[in-house]
């Protein structure tokens, strides 16, 4: 092991002990404590995101993992992604110097900001971050000039109309103006090394991947004929994280397999990167949080209080975080948070029209309307899962400044599976091809045989 993880990182739980009962205990302990008031909490099962990678090696053998640390900077979550050998792909100073900070080299970082400020280029000049990315002319003379030694990958436009995030509304060159910026770049004396592209988030069809690949197959051969020397084709990300995503990881990895085969096939020289976040995090986080304030609303349904005794009502709860929180996806991804009770409530138990609302005082706070909860209580604890991307590292001026609180856990299988990483060519003969058992923290649901881990010593 690289030694970026340790034990003493995490709490070490055995096979058959869930996030629930880690929770429960949590919550326990928290809605008891009189010192510190805590009113949020994550538990961060890192075997999911061990799990998650040798996955991703199985599916996609070719292509080399870096992780966006924008999408969940937390340490947790950086140190077992950096003892899994992957590279990091950093959007401004504070990102690089936190994967620096836990001993990452700069060979292992990207800065794959297309919109740079001058101060960070500088910063990455200085501290041996080589890689950036750029897609128009502005961009690309800032970096002739503050960091001249920088080598530059491309960032093309794609076709993500259907994707949830639409990053091309913001970022990537169009085909029609790539070659003007690469004969820009021979002219600058930068080093134009490679293609990068990105899809969006959430897009529903795979074969945007397949275009994106043609497309950048396009611009090497531009690079070519200008004199870049070009051997990085970056993919980008929005790459699902949950299992019940309308299109599934496994099928856009047999999408990308395919175009790779057809337009960079292997022995090409071209070195294939990614770049994922919510793939590896999304499923690893659950939230708990506490009801800190509620408010019932009589509803003015004329006859109804004759029929059933009682005035019809609604209940407002109110949370420590809102959208301008942990609950950021309500606004970006345009999700509606489905909580968990922490309490089974009994059957018989009557449920009333609900709304979570966070704390900010305005009216764009709303967490989630139209749930049938129970009668709840100040105090009592909702649980949230799939709570693992664009939630940790968010700052907001409209929070409260006190963060949640994250306990980081993984099995005892997940931990050794971790240690064991490099080791399968090195194992007697008998044990040769045997499947190791991969948890993905706490129930082992399939094996997954896996070949010596992949770790680059480089980016260029």
């Amino acid at each position: 092991m690289a030694g970026y993880l340790r034990e003493t990182d995490f709490v070490m739980v055995e096979e058959g002990f869930s996030t629930r009962d880690l929770l429960e205990e949590l919550t326990l302990g928290a809605s008891q404590a009189t010192a510190e008031e805590v009113a949020a909490l994550f538990v961060a099962d890192l075997g999911a995101v061990v799990r998650k990678h040798f996955c991703f090696l199985k599916c996609l053998p070719r292509v080399r993992s870096f992780y966006a640390v924008k999408c969940n900077s937390s340490p947790g979550v950086l140190k077992v992604l950096a003892e899994l050998g992957l590279g990091f792909s950093c959007a401004n100073k504070a990102e690089m110097e936190l994967v620096q900070d836990i001993g990452v080299p700069a060979s292992k970082i990207i800065y794959a900001n297309p919109c740079k400020q001058i101060a960070h280029i500088k910063y990455a000049a200085k501290h041996g971050v080589r890689l950036l990315s750029f897609d128009n002319e502005m961009e690309l003379a800032k970096v002739v000039k503050s960091h001249p030694s920088a080598k530059m990958v491309l960032c093309i436009a794609t076709e993500d109309s259907h994707s949830l995030s639409r990053l091309s509304l913001k970022f990537g060159a169009s085909l029609k103006s790539c070659r003007h910026l690469l004969e820009n770049a021979k002219r600058d004396h930068v080093e134009v090394i490679g293609v990068s592209f990105h899809i969006g988030s959430g897009c529903p069809d795979p074969q945007a991947y397949a275009q994106s690949i043609a497309d950048a197959r396009v611009v090497f051969e531009m690079g070519a004929e200008l004199g870049h020397r070009m051997h990085i084709l970056d993919l980008g990300g929005g790459f699902p994280g949950v299992e019940d995503a309308k299109v599934r990881f496994e099928e856009i990895a047999s999408v990308i397999n395919s175009a790779l085969d057809l337009y960079f096939p292997e022995g090409c020289g071209v070195d294939i990167l990614a770049k994922l976040g919510r793939y590896y995090v999304t499923s690893a986080f659950t939230l708990a949080i506490s009801i800190i304030a509620k408010k019932e609303v009589l509803l003015d349904q004329p006859g109804r209080e004759e029929e059933t005794g009682s005035s019809p009502k609604s209940i407002v709860y109110h949370l420590s975080e809102g959208v301008y929180g942990v609950f950021s996806s309500v606004l970006f991804d345009s999700t509606c948070p489905a909580p968990i009770l922490q309490k089974k409530p009994p059957t018989e138990q009557p449920l009333y029209s609900s709304s979570l609302w966070g704390p900010v005082a305005n009216g764009c706070d709303c967490v989630a309307e139209g749930l049938w909860l129970p009668q709840l209580h100040v105090g009592d604890w909702l649980v949230f899962e799939n709570m693992g991307a664009y939630t940790v590292g968010m700052g907001s001026p409209l929070r409260d400044a006190q963060t949640c609180r994250i306990t980081y856990a993984m099995s005892r299988v997940a931990w050794e599976a971790l240690q064991g990483q490099l080791l399968p060519a090195e194992q007697d003969e008998d044990a040769e091809g045997m499947c190791k058992p991969l948890s993905c923290g706490w129930e082992i649901t399939d094996t997954l045989c896996m070949g010596p881990v992949f770790t680059p010593a480089s980016i260029m």
